[in-house]
């Protein structure tokens, strides 16, 4: 085996992108210490931040997605961008050397496995959603090896290159030991009541504001905690609309929950959009939840990711259509259904793959050692 291989990870855009990168190149580590490891993303994009957070180097490319329709004359520009980032690259494989090349979906990883590709170098594609991205889609060709999170996913990629292995998380819910107790304590909040936890990311989700906005009278008066990531984007908006409510001493209010591992420790109920990320950690966590679907996705792929666990008895699903007039009704009757909670607990915790970053990591030290 290597003692030196060289590892490139490409990919971001969002933390759906970023957590599983991340997760990966700590398993890497895990396994190989001597490993060297250099990211690839997008410039102006969250892992050009993230990624050296998380103590990894990362290079930047002048590439953007798409615009749509795909027909537009400004997509002219995007191509030229999407072929300066290849030469980028070029020279980049040239500095690095890479063993093995990783993508986990998002603007980079496409100039950066087409570039690996004619390289040479072994590719690894690692595939979050049950409905596969674009972008990943046109480089399943040119992957060796295919990491998926769901089954059935041979109908956009070949067969004999996948490997169902589920989605990395972040690290720290491996770690989680807190109690409901104490984390209850660190949001001020009574252990006497069930806790509903709804997170929207970290921009927040305008649909899941405006159903506890839409509710709110019923929210102050039932007797449940509440923990409401408003998202970034929305703190101002939410604040001047509550501004003319009556306060609520039941509900907690965060611009970002930046203390997940308490969240998710306090909450009997999350209800979240369906981001592939998410999902992995409310199966890793065993969390009953309610999932509303963001429409605002490629390929509707959170509809997709929802039903999968829908369709097991492992989740509800509130369309985001419909969310504002029955989300917090539904929550609210959930929440005290002990029985219900049980039921989605367990059956969601089957559909958790608690290995997924070190049976990935195993594979892309088998494809790096395969190239020496």
């Amino acid at each position: 085996m290597l003692k030196e291989p060289r590892i490139l990870i490409t990919g971001g855009g969002t933390g759906g992108h970023i957590f599983p990168a991340v997760s990966i190149a700590n398993a890497v580590k895990g396994r190989c210490p001597g490993a060297r490891i250099l990211f690839v993303g997008a410039l102006g994009r969250m892992e050009m931040e993230r990624v050296p957070a998380a103590g990894y180097e990362i290079r930047g490319l002048p590439v953007r997605g798409l615009i749509r329709p795909l027909y537009s004359p400004r997509n002219i520009g995007v191509m030229i961008d999407f072929f300066k980032a290849v030469g980028e690259v070029k020279r980049l494989l040239s500095e690095f050397c890479p063993d093995v090349a990783v993508g986990v979906g998002g603007y980079a990883s496409a100039p950066t496995l087409n570039a690996a590709y004619s390289a040479g170098i072994p590719c690894l594609i690692q595939e979050q959603n049950s409905f596969a991205g674009v972008t990943n889609r046109s480089l399943a060709k040119k992957a060796t090896r295919i990491c998926v999170a769901y089954e059935g996913m041979e109908r956009f990629f070949p067969k004999g290159k996948l490997l169902l292995t589920g989605n990395p998380v972040r690290q720290d819910l491996y770690d989680a030991t807190l109690s409901k107790t104490a984390a209850l304590a660190r949001f001020g909040l009574k252990e006497s009541r069930p806790t509903i936890l709804l997170i929207g990311g970290s921009l927040g989700a305008r649909t899941l504001n405006e159903s506890v906005l839409a509710a709110w009278d019923d929210i102050r008066e039932a007797n449940v905690n509440f923990i409401w990531q408003t998202g970034s984007y929305y703190k101002d908006t939410v604040k001047a609309r509550l501004a003319r409510r009556l306060p609520a001493g039941n509900i907690v209010i965060c611009e970002f929950v930046s203390d997940m591992c308490a969240a998710y420790a306090a909450a009997d109920l999350v209800v979240s959009r369906a981001g592939a990320g998410s999902i992995s950690e409310l199966c890793l966590l065993a969390k009953p939840s309610i999932l509303v679907p963001s429409p605002n996705v490629a390929e509707d792929h959170q509809t997709h990711n929802a039903l999968a666990l829908v369709n097991k008895g492992a989740a509800l699903m509130v369309r985001d259509n419909e969310a504002r007039a029955t989300l917090i009704t539904v929550a609210l009757e959930t929440v005290v259904d002990g029985k219900r909670l049980s039921a989605l607990s367990k059956r969601a915790g089957r559909m958790a793959k608690r290995d997924a970053a070190d049976v990935i990591a195993r594979e892309v030290l088998a494809l790096a050692n395969r190239k020496s």
